[in-house]
């Protein structure tokens, strides 16, 4: 006889599951037992919050499928916003949730929640396995839900006596076959020759690249496509990192918070082909103003993205990687020179220039000298406010990576990405940039990243305040600065001393880079706390 939390852990092994984040509770601790069995490391976060952001940390670093465990009632209601932030930016997670005996639900027992329904929106789907016998179907399925279409979240919700009920043996599905799940996964052949017609007749064209090509592991193919045509391309803040930040093709992130030069390109083009993007109000906020004057070729493994913010003139629904070999197969274009010479002069006329503040660290120069000194393959996690803009418009990466919260925007996101990014990858550098206000949300994980002896580089932009909100506060709202500031507390050096953290605190971009390059220097976890002028605007 085998039981139902033994049947878990072992389909977790066939899934080639080597880590998870998780908190244990009364009703998922049979699983937890018999994972305490296995070579499967199980790393204790302090906030299911930061289980989900971990495992999405990890996800992201190795491609491949995060997982994050919490108990019932509050335990998988602190996930939820972990969960809605994967979904939002299609990240591959198994989310597991103890739940209390079957015959209790509906009860209002002590510690029960409705976690599929209450997740039924950001989620791909979500299981309530009734019997144990069902669990090695259900993880297949999940897992297979999870990693392929549109990568995105799965809920597994397992009440504690299928953990503990027992059958006589155990045996996992070699295939999956779902009938309302068929992803369409090669471009079109009609649409694809459409596609190369509409490009070879185009002047101004330009590549809006978002976090699908990542997704989908297609930046070898892309590269080859933006090198073979000489297309420019501009990036949503999910598909930076696409290319390096200083090839010439690159223009910069498009949008209200990204490089002049990108909204100006959009703008001036007359063909648009969105590689992975859907286009949100951040990234255009006025679509109907393009399509006036350019076609829009989208290419997207979801058809439900395709013309959803911006009307589509080719529609190509496929894998990224699929398609970009669909066209290069066929491709024979080049960009004209007059087009790629006046996208160059645009970036060169539009390139800011950072306003300074004597006795403070400016955010955007540091930032780009920050991500200069790191390794060619650095991961930089950026959190939510005006941290993230600093990041995303002046990170210097060649061929790392960009982890931050696009889709919903979620406050505390890096420091727990940064954990799960640094166990996937523990000989990359790995640095959480956060603002004070969103490091209070996660600086608990602290705690995680000295008990795991993690070597990851935390930076702490402080301004007092929530940042992006008082900046919205001064530009509308006649500066009333509302419940926004939250002032020098606590002291995050000595806060970081306590876990036994080394840190340092800068007050001008001279004393910022010398600490960083000690902390670059350093195999240990490092917080450099950079003060930083309440003025200091998001662009």
């Amino acid at each position: 006889m085998i039981s139902g939390a033994e049947i878990m852990v072992k389909c977790l092994e066939k899934e080639g599951v080597k880590l998870l984040f998780g908190y244990p509770g009364a009703v998922i601790c049979p699983f937890f037992d018999k994972l305490g069995e296995t070579d499967i490391k199980a790393v204790l976060v302090r906030q299911e919050q930061n289980a989900a952001h971990a495992a999405s940390g990890y996800a992201r670093a190795l491609s491949t499928v995060g997982v994050c465990v919490a108990t019932s009632g509050p335990g998988a209601l602190n996930m939820i916003t972990g969960i809605a932030t994967a979904y939002m930016d299609s990240i591959p997670l198994i989310a597991i949730t103890g739940q209390v005996k079957s015959d209790l639900l509906g009860r209002d027992v002590f510690q029960e929640a409705d976690i599929t329904g209450a997740c039924e929106s950001f989620v791909k789907h979500s299981y309530l396995v009734k019997n144990t016998a069902e669990l090695p179907k259900v993880f297949k399925e999940a897992f297979h839900i999870a990693s392929t279409g549109r990568p995105g979240p799965v809920l597994i919700d397992v009440p504690v006596d299928v953990q503990t009920g027992e059958v006589e043996s155990f045996e996992y599905p070699e295939k999956v076959n779902i009938i309302s799940y068929k992803p369409s996964v090669q471009g079109h052949p009609m649409q694809i020759k459409r596609a190369l017609e509409m490009i070879s007749e185009s002047k101004k064209p330009v590549i809006c690249a978002g976090g699908g090509v990542l997704t989908s592991g297609a930046k070898p193919k892309f590269r080859e496509f933006i090198e073979r045509t000489g297309i420019p391309v501009v990036s949503t803040m999910m598909g930076i990192g696409i290319m390096p930040s200083d090839d010439p093709q690159y223009v910069g992130m498009l949008g209200s918070h990204g490089r002049k030069a990108a909204n100006i390109t959009v703008h001036n083009a007359d063909l648009v082909i969105l590689c992975g993007a859907r286009v949100g109000d951040r990234a255009v906020a006025s679509p109907d103003q393009v399509v006036e004057h350019a076609n829009v070729i989208h290419i997207d493994i979801d058809p439900a993205e395709i013309g959803k913010n911006m009307k589509t003139s080719i529609p190509i629904v496929g894998d990224m990687r699929n398609v970009l070999g669909q066209l290069l197969k066929e491709i024979n274009y080049t960009t004209p020179d007059e087009w790629k010479q006046q996208v160059a002069e645009w970036k060169r006329e539009y390139e800011p220039v950072p306003q300074i503040f004597d006795g403070y660290v400016e955010p955007k120069s540091f930032i780009a000298e920050l991500s200069g000194m790191v390794h060619s393959k650095a991961i930089m996690c950026a959190d939510v406010g005006q941290n993230q803009i600093w990041c995303a418009n002046n990170c210097r990466l060649r061929d790392g990576r960009f982890f931050t919260s696009g889709g919903m925007g979620t406050m505390g996101y890096s420091v727990p990405a940064a954990v799960g990014a640094k166990l996937a990858r523990p000989s990359r550098d790995v640095i959480a940039v956060c603002g004070d206000g969103s490091f209070q949300m996660s600086m608990n994980e602290l705690a995680t990243i000295a008990v795991e002896k993690l070597n990851v580089k935390i930076i702490v932009m402080r301004n007092t305040t929530l940042g992006m909100v008082h900046e919205l506060q001064d530009k509308f709202y006649g500066s009333r600065y509302e419940v926004t500031e939250i002032h020098d507390v606590p002291d995050f050096v000595k806060l970081a001393q306590s876990y036994g953290i080394d840190s340092a605190c800068a007050s001008s971009n001279e004393e910022a880079l010398k600490y960083a390059r000690e902390m670059l220097k350093s195999d240990k976890p490092f917080v450099l706390v950079c003060n930083v002028n309440p003025k200091t605007t998001s662009v």
